[in-house]
Protein backbone atom coordinates (compact mmCIF):
# COMPACT_ATOMS: atom_id res chain seq x y z
CA UNK A 1 0.00 0.00 0.00
CA UNK A 2 1.14 3.88 -1.13
CA UNK A 3 2.65 5.14 2.22
CA UNK A 4 3.92 8.42 -0.07
CA UNK A 5 3.55 11.69 1.68
CA UNK A 6 3.36 13.61 -1.87
CA UNK A 7 0.44 11.17 -3.04
CA UNK A 8 -2.76 10.32 -2.89
CA UNK A 9 -3.40 6.69 -0.67
CA UNK A 10 -6.26 5.81 -2.28
CA UNK A 11 -6.86 6.40 -6.24
CA UNK A 12 -11.04 6.82 -5.29
CA UNK A 13 -13.85 4.90 -7.40
CA UNK A 14 -17.42 5.04 -9.61
CA UNK A 15 -20.53 4.45 -7.70
CA UNK A 16 -22.63 4.00 -10.73
CA UNK A 17 -22.54 7.56 -12.57
CA UNK A 18 -21.03 9.20 -9.48
CA UNK A 19 -17.15 9.49 -9.19
CA UNK A 20 -15.76 9.37 -5.61
CA UNK A 21 -12.36 11.37 -5.72
CA UNK A 22 -12.46 11.08 -2.18
CA UNK A 23 -13.36 7.59 -0.26
CA UNK A 24 -13.94 8.95 2.94
CA UNK A 25 -17.47 8.25 4.11
CA UNK A 26 -19.61 9.36 7.25
CA UNK A 27 -21.92 6.65 8.68
CA UNK A 28 -25.22 6.75 8.97
CA UNK A 29 -26.47 7.37 12.59
CA UNK A 30 -29.29 7.18 14.07
CA UNK A 31 -30.18 10.82 15.79
CA UNK A 32 -27.51 12.56 14.25
CA UNK A 33 -26.26 12.61 10.97
CA UNK A 34 -29.24 14.32 9.91
CA UNK A 35 -29.37 16.81 6.52
CA UNK A 36 -27.55 19.20 9.01
CA UNK A 37 -24.81 17.72 10.21
CA UNK A 38 -24.06 15.53 7.32
CA UNK A 39 -23.46 19.15 5.18
CA UNK A 40 -21.27 19.96 7.46
CA UNK A 41 -18.96 17.08 7.25
CA UNK A 42 -19.60 17.07 3.67
CA UNK A 43 -17.72 20.43 4.17
CA UNK A 44 -14.75 19.07 6.67
CA UNK A 45 -13.92 16.27 3.87
CA UNK A 46 -16.57 13.61 3.69
CA UNK A 47 -16.84 12.51 0.26
CA UNK A 48 -20.04 10.16 0.56
CA UNK A 49 -22.48 10.79 3.19
CA UNK A 50 -25.07 8.79 3.76
CA UNK A 51 -28.91 8.96 5.06
CA UNK A 52 -29.78 8.00 9.15
CA UNK A 53 -31.19 4.45 8.74
CA UNK A 54 -35.06 4.58 7.56
CA UNK A 55 -37.61 1.52 8.34
CA UNK A 56 -38.43 0.49 4.76
CA UNK A 57 -42.31 -0.01 7.15
CA UNK A 58 -42.10 3.33 8.18
CA UNK A 59 -42.27 4.21 4.54
CA UNK A 60 -45.26 2.66 3.41
CA UNK A 61 -46.99 4.81 6.74
CA UNK A 62 -45.69 8.23 5.19
CA UNK A 63 -45.02 9.82 8.58
CA UNK A 64 -43.66 13.47 8.09
CA UNK A 65 -40.38 12.48 10.01
CA UNK A 66 -39.66 9.69 7.50
CA UNK A 67 -39.77 12.31 4.35
CA UNK A 68 -37.70 14.71 6.63
CA UNK A 69 -35.48 12.13 7.07
CA UNK A 70 -35.03 11.44 3.60
CA UNK A 71 -34.28 14.82 2.94
CA UNK A 72 -30.94 15.80 0.99
CA UNK A 73 -29.20 18.82 0.07
CA UNK A 74 -28.09 20.13 -3.21
CA UNK A 75 -24.11 20.04 -2.49
CA UNK A 76 -24.51 16.75 -1.08
CA UNK A 77 -23.98 14.30 -3.95
CA UNK A 78 -22.97 11.81 -3.83
CA UNK A 79 -25.30 10.66 -1.25
CA UNK A 80 -27.53 7.67 -0.38
CA UNK A 81 -30.82 7.11 1.78
CA UNK A 82 -30.63 3.62 3.60
CA UNK A 83 -32.83 1.74 4.16
CA UNK A 84 -33.46 -1.15 6.69
CA UNK A 85 -36.16 -4.49 6.27
CA UNK A 86 -37.07 -7.83 6.34
CA UNK A 87 -40.01 -8.00 3.83
CA UNK A 88 -38.64 -8.16 0.14
CA UNK A 89 -42.30 -6.09 -0.73
CA UNK A 90 -41.60 -3.22 1.71
CA UNK A 91 -38.16 -2.98 0.87
CA UNK A 92 -38.99 -2.43 -2.99
CA UNK A 93 -41.19 0.01 -2.16
CA UNK A 94 -38.14 1.76 0.01
CA UNK A 95 -36.52 1.79 -2.85
CA UNK A 96 -38.07 2.88 -5.08
CA UNK A 97 -39.31 5.80 -2.88
CA UNK A 98 -35.89 6.54 -1.81
CA UNK A 99 -34.97 6.72 -5.53
CA UNK A 100 -37.56 9.01 -6.23
CA UNK A 101 -36.20 11.20 -3.45
CA UNK A 102 -32.57 11.75 -4.97
CA UNK A 103 -30.74 8.98 -3.79
CA UNK A 104 -27.85 8.53 -5.64
CA UNK A 105 -27.25 5.33 -4.42
CA UNK A 106 -29.70 3.18 -1.84
CA UNK A 107 -27.94 1.16 1.11
CA UNK A 108 -29.22 -1.45 2.33
CA UNK A 109 -28.76 -2.10 6.15
CA UNK A 110 -27.81 -5.26 7.35
CA UNK A 111 -25.43 -4.11 10.32
CA UNK A 112 -27.49 -2.04 12.44
CA UNK A 113 -26.97 -4.69 16.38
CA UNK A 114 -29.84 -2.64 18.38
CA UNK A 115 -32.36 -5.61 19.35
CA UNK A 116 -35.21 -3.95 18.22
CA UNK A 117 -34.12 -4.18 15.05
CA UNK A 118 -32.83 -7.41 14.90
CA UNK A 119 -35.89 -8.88 16.44
CA UNK A 120 -37.92 -7.54 13.16
CA UNK A 121 -35.12 -9.66 11.33
CA UNK A 122 -33.73 -6.34 10.08
CA UNK A 123 -30.13 -5.16 10.52
CA UNK A 124 -27.57 -7.38 11.23
CA UNK A 125 -29.81 -10.81 12.17
CA UNK A 126 -30.25 -10.86 8.24
CA UNK A 127 -26.60 -12.45 8.52
CA UNK A 128 -27.76 -15.16 10.00
CA UNK A 129 -29.94 -15.71 7.21
CA UNK A 130 -27.71 -15.98 3.92
CA UNK A 131 -30.59 -16.91 1.59
CA UNK A 132 -32.25 -13.74 2.87
CA UNK A 133 -29.57 -11.44 2.56
CA UNK A 134 -29.27 -12.72 -1.40
CA UNK A 135 -33.35 -12.36 -1.61
CA UNK A 136 -33.58 -8.84 -0.49
CA UNK A 137 -30.51 -7.68 -2.26
CA UNK A 138 -32.25 -8.71 -5.50
CA UNK A 139 -35.38 -7.22 -4.58
CA UNK A 140 -33.95 -4.01 -4.30
CA UNK A 141 -31.64 -3.91 -7.15
CA UNK A 142 -34.82 -4.97 -9.23
CA UNK A 143 -36.65 -2.18 -8.27
CA UNK A 144 -34.53 0.90 -8.98
CA UNK A 145 -32.28 2.25 -11.55
CA UNK A 146 -29.75 3.73 -9.42
CA UNK A 147 -26.73 1.66 -7.54
CA UNK A 148 -27.51 -0.04 -4.23
CA UNK A 149 -24.94 -0.54 -1.67
CA UNK A 150 -24.56 -2.42 1.64
CA UNK A 151 -23.30 -2.59 4.97
CA UNK A 152 -23.10 -5.42 7.13
CA UNK A 153 -21.04 -6.35 10.23
CA UNK A 154 -18.30 -9.33 10.16
CA UNK A 155 -21.08 -11.91 11.52
CA UNK A 156 -23.71 -12.53 14.53
CA UNK A 157 -20.94 -13.26 16.55
CA UNK A 158 -17.26 -14.76 16.69
CA UNK A 159 -18.58 -18.20 15.98
CA UNK A 160 -20.58 -17.41 13.21
CA UNK A 161 -18.38 -15.16 11.25
CA UNK A 162 -19.59 -15.07 7.24
CA UNK A 163 -18.20 -11.92 6.69
CA UNK A 164 -16.80 -13.42 3.31
CA UNK A 165 -19.63 -15.16 1.67
CA UNK A 166 -22.09 -12.17 2.60
CA UNK A 167 -19.55 -9.96 0.54
CA UNK A 168 -19.75 -12.71 -2.59
CA UNK A 169 -23.39 -12.55 -2.06
CA UNK A 170 -23.43 -9.06 -2.44
CA UNK A 171 -20.98 -8.84 -5.51
CA UNK A 172 -23.30 -11.53 -7.45
CA UNK A 173 -26.72 -9.82 -6.73
CA UNK A 174 -24.90 -6.64 -8.15
CA UNK A 175 -24.11 -4.23 -5.16
CA UNK A 176 -21.88 -1.73 -6.36
CA UNK A 177 -20.18 -0.88 -2.79
CA UNK A 178 -19.92 -2.60 0.51
CA UNK A 179 -18.67 -0.83 3.97
CA UNK A 180 -18.07 -3.45 6.05
CA UNK A 181 -18.16 -2.45 10.14
CA UNK A 182 -15.02 -4.56 11.82
CA UNK A 183 -17.37 -6.31 14.32
CA UNK A 184 -19.76 -8.89 15.29
CA UNK A 185 -23.20 -8.22 16.30
CA UNK A 186 -22.96 -9.76 19.51
CA UNK A 187 -20.32 -7.06 20.06
CA UNK A 188 -22.36 -4.08 19.57
CA UNK A 189 -19.83 -1.14 20.17
CA UNK A 190 -17.56 -2.94 22.13
CA UNK A 191 -14.09 -4.35 22.36
CA UNK A 192 -11.71 -3.77 19.05
CA UNK A 193 -12.97 -3.73 15.46
CA UNK A 194 -11.10 -7.07 13.64
CA UNK A 195 -9.65 -4.71 10.34
CA UNK A 196 -8.18 -7.95 9.08
CA UNK A 197 -11.97 -8.99 8.84
CA UNK A 198 -12.86 -6.06 6.62
CA UNK A 199 -9.23 -7.36 4.81
CA UNK A 200 -11.30 -10.74 4.35
CA UNK A 201 -13.80 -8.97 2.55
CA UNK A 202 -11.89 -7.36 0.69
CA UNK A 203 -10.09 -10.31 -0.72
CA UNK A 204 -12.99 -11.77 -1.90
CA UNK A 205 -14.92 -9.14 -4.02
CA UNK A 206 -13.56 -6.62 -6.74
CA UNK A 207 -16.07 -4.05 -5.65
CA UNK A 208 -15.18 -1.43 -3.40
CA UNK A 209 -14.77 -2.18 0.18
CA UNK A 210 -14.91 0.72 2.55
CA UNK A 211 -13.70 -0.04 6.17
CA UNK A 212 -15.63 1.18 9.70
CA UNK A 213 -15.30 1.00 13.29
CA UNK A 214 -12.59 1.90 15.11
CA UNK A 215 -11.17 5.17 13.04
CA UNK A 216 -10.88 7.96 15.25
CA UNK A 217 -8.45 9.93 13.58
CA UNK A 218 -5.96 10.36 10.55
CA UNK A 219 -3.42 7.77 11.86
CA UNK A 220 -6.50 5.18 12.58
CA UNK A 221 -7.38 5.68 9.49
CA UNK A 222 -3.88 5.09 7.49
CA UNK A 223 -3.35 2.21 10.10
CA UNK A 224 -7.28 0.55 9.31
CA UNK A 225 -6.23 0.88 5.69
CA UNK A 226 -2.88 -1.09 5.80
CA UNK A 227 -4.46 -3.49 7.49
CA UNK A 228 -7.77 -4.59 5.50
CA UNK A 229 -6.78 -3.17 2.00
CA UNK A 230 -9.80 -1.16 2.24
CA UNK A 231 -10.70 0.96 -0.90
CA UNK A 232 -12.35 3.84 1.28
CA UNK A 233 -12.77 4.75 5.24
CA UNK A 234 -16.21 5.16 7.16
CA UNK A 235 -15.94 7.38 9.84
CA UNK A 236 -18.63 7.29 12.69
CA UNK A 237 -18.38 7.97 16.56
CA UNK A 238 -15.57 10.06 16.06
CA UNK A 239 -17.30 13.04 14.40
CA UNK A 240 -19.79 13.46 17.23
CA UNK A 241 -18.87 16.97 18.38
CA UNK A 242 -15.56 16.93 15.96
CA UNK A 243 -16.44 16.89 12.26
CA UNK A 244 -12.83 18.25 12.47
CA UNK A 245 -11.38 15.03 12.63
CA UNK A 246 -12.88 14.10 8.86
CA UNK A 247 -10.32 17.42 7.57
CA UNK A 248 -7.17 15.42 9.09
CA UNK A 249 -8.11 11.99 7.83
CA UNK A 250 -8.84 13.85 4.46
CA UNK A 251 -5.54 15.23 4.34
CA UNK A 252 -3.43 11.60 5.18
CA UNK A 253 -5.23 10.30 2.42
CA UNK A 254 -4.52 13.00 0.05
CA UNK A 255 -1.05 12.50 1.29
CA UNK A 256 -0.74 15.75 3.27
CA UNK A 257 0.54 16.84 6.00
CA UNK A 258 -2.14 16.21 9.25
CA UNK A 259 -3.38 19.43 11.11
CA UNK A 260 -4.32 18.56 14.72
CA UNK A 261 -7.76 20.69 15.35
CA UNK A 262 -6.43 21.27 18.72
CA UNK A 263 -7.11 25.02 18.08
CA UNK A 264 -9.99 25.02 16.19
CA UNK A 265 -12.38 27.56 16.50
CA UNK A 266 -15.70 25.93 17.53
CA UNK A 267 -18.08 28.77 17.90
CA UNK A 268 -18.87 29.27 14.24
CA UNK A 269 -19.42 25.60 13.24
CA UNK A 270 -21.20 25.21 16.78
CA UNK A 271 -23.83 28.20 15.60
CA UNK A 272 -23.87 26.69 11.93
CA UNK A 273 -24.81 23.42 13.34
CA UNK A 274 -28.02 25.21 15.71
CA UNK A 275 -29.32 27.40 13.05
CA UNK A 276 -29.38 24.57 10.70
CA UNK A 277 -31.01 22.28 12.81
CA UNK A 278 -33.47 24.89 14.08
CA UNK A 279 -34.33 25.11 9.77
CA UNK A 280 -34.95 21.79 9.39
CA UNK A 281 -36.39 20.85 12.41
CA UNK A 282 -38.31 23.28 13.93
CA UNK A 283 -37.47 24.90 17.57
CA UNK A 284 -38.92 22.08 19.71
CA UNK A 285 -37.00 19.47 17.93
CA UNK A 286 -33.38 21.47 17.47
CA UNK A 287 -33.96 22.30 20.72
CA UNK A 288 -33.75 18.74 22.01
CA UNK A 289 -30.85 17.78 19.58
CA UNK A 290 -29.15 20.51 20.36
CA UNK A 291 -28.56 19.06 24.05
CA UNK A 292 -26.44 16.19 22.89
CA UNK A 293 -24.72 17.79 20.08
CA UNK A 294 -23.25 21.34 21.96
CA UNK A 295 -22.72 18.47 24.56
CA UNK A 296 -20.28 16.89 22.08
CA UNK A 297 -18.75 20.04 20.52
CA UNK A 298 -17.71 21.06 24.16
CA UNK A 299 -15.83 17.94 25.05
CA UNK A 300 -12.09 18.48 26.20
CA UNK A 301 -12.75 22.09 26.50
CA UNK A 302 -12.25 23.53 30.02
CA UNK A 303 -14.87 23.78 32.30
CA UNK A 304 -16.82 21.55 30.09
CA UNK A 305 -18.74 19.44 32.49
CA UNK A 306 -19.95 22.69 34.45
CA UNK A 307 -20.94 23.89 31.48
CA UNK A 308 -22.90 20.69 30.42
CA UNK A 309 -24.75 20.50 33.62
CA UNK A 310 -26.41 23.59 33.17
CA UNK A 311 -26.85 23.52 29.21
CA UNK A 312 -29.11 20.16 29.74
CA UNK A 313 -31.14 22.42 31.85
CA UNK A 314 -32.28 24.99 29.60
CA UNK A 315 -35.41 24.55 27.91
CA UNK A 316 -35.71 27.70 26.07
CA UNK A 317 -33.90 28.09 22.50
CA UNK A 318 -32.43 31.59 22.97
CA UNK A 319 -31.58 30.54 26.02
CA UNK A 320 -29.38 27.81 24.64
CA UNK A 321 -27.89 30.27 21.80
CA UNK A 322 -26.85 32.85 24.39
CA UNK A 323 -25.61 30.13 26.98
CA UNK A 324 -23.56 27.84 23.82
CA UNK A 325 -22.23 31.49 22.26
CA UNK A 326 -20.78 32.45 25.90
CA UNK A 327 -19.33 29.26 26.55
CA UNK A 328 -17.35 28.84 23.00
CA UNK A 329 -16.35 32.47 22.38
CA UNK A 330 -14.50 32.71 25.83
CA UNK A 331 -13.15 29.31 25.32
CA UNK A 332 -11.84 30.73 22.13
CA UNK A 333 -10.48 33.86 24.13
CA UNK A 334 -8.79 31.59 26.50
CA UNK A 335 -7.06 29.82 23.45
CA UNK A 336 -5.85 32.85 22.01
CA UNK A 337 -4.06 33.89 25.44
CA UNK A 338 -2.65 31.13 25.77
CA UNK A 339 -0.98 31.29 22.09
CA UNK A 340 0.30 34.95 22.72
CA UNK A 341 1.84 33.93 26.15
Amino acid sequence: MCNSSNSALLSGFNIGTHRVDMPLALAPMAGITDLPFRLICKRFGAGITVTEMIASRAVDQGRERTERMAEIGPEEHPVGIQIAGSDTGYIEEAARWAEQRGADFIDINMGCPVKKICKQVAGSALLKDEPRVARILAAAIGAVQVPVTLKIRTGWDEHSKNVERIAKIAEEAGVTMLIVHGRTRSQMFNGHANWEDIGRAKQAVSIPVIGNGDVVDAATALEMLRISGADGVMVGRAVQGNPWVLAEIRDALLGKPVNSNASIQRWPVVLEHLLALHEHHGERTAGQLARKHVAWYSKGCTGSAEFRRDFQRLSDWQGQLASAESFFTSQAEQEELQHAA
